[in-house]
């Protein structure tokens, strides 16, 4: 499937890990493209500075620059982390693209593992995994 089609297939609703969530609006094969963050371009200092005043942070630093997608109202800046995710990021200067771990079934809420994140490991994790780390 084009990963254009699973992009605009996917929805937003309430998660049960935190807020809102990000689900799969289609079938998913293990490691097809899902779609790309999208945010405003902002230098990685500015993003670092907004981060420090947001309680939830929609950012995503590439090398070159950082994308902010705090005013967005669909797309990956609801996908919840979960310490065992079904998707992951790769990220390149210029942009952040979401490739499915796994097999993911229609309907099924979209996580992605954050890693290092702006919470420097002092945000409580909510993801409910067997392997749950305890903090983002």
């Amino acid at each position: 499937m084009n990963w254009k089609k699973t992009y605009e297939a996917m929805y937003v609703a309430p998660s049960r890990i935190v807020g809102q969530g990000l689900y799969a609006g289609t079938s998913i094969k293990a490691k097809a493209k899902i779609g790309e963050f999208e945010g405003e371009q902002v230098s990685i200092r500015e993003a670092r500075r907004r981060a420090k005043t947001k309680e939830v942070i929609a950012i995503v630093e590439c090398g070159l620059y950082a994308l902010d997608a705090t005013d967005s109202k669909r797309g990956f800046r609801f996908i919840n982390h979960s310490c065992d995710p079904n998707t992951f990021t790769r990220v390149t200067d210029t942009r952040a693209e979401f490739y499915a771990l796994r097999d993911i079934r229609k309907g099924e809420e979209l996580t992605v593992d954050y890693e290092e994140s702006h919470h420097n490991g002092q945000l409580p994790c909510q993801c409910g995994a067997k392997n749950c780390r305890g903090k983002i």
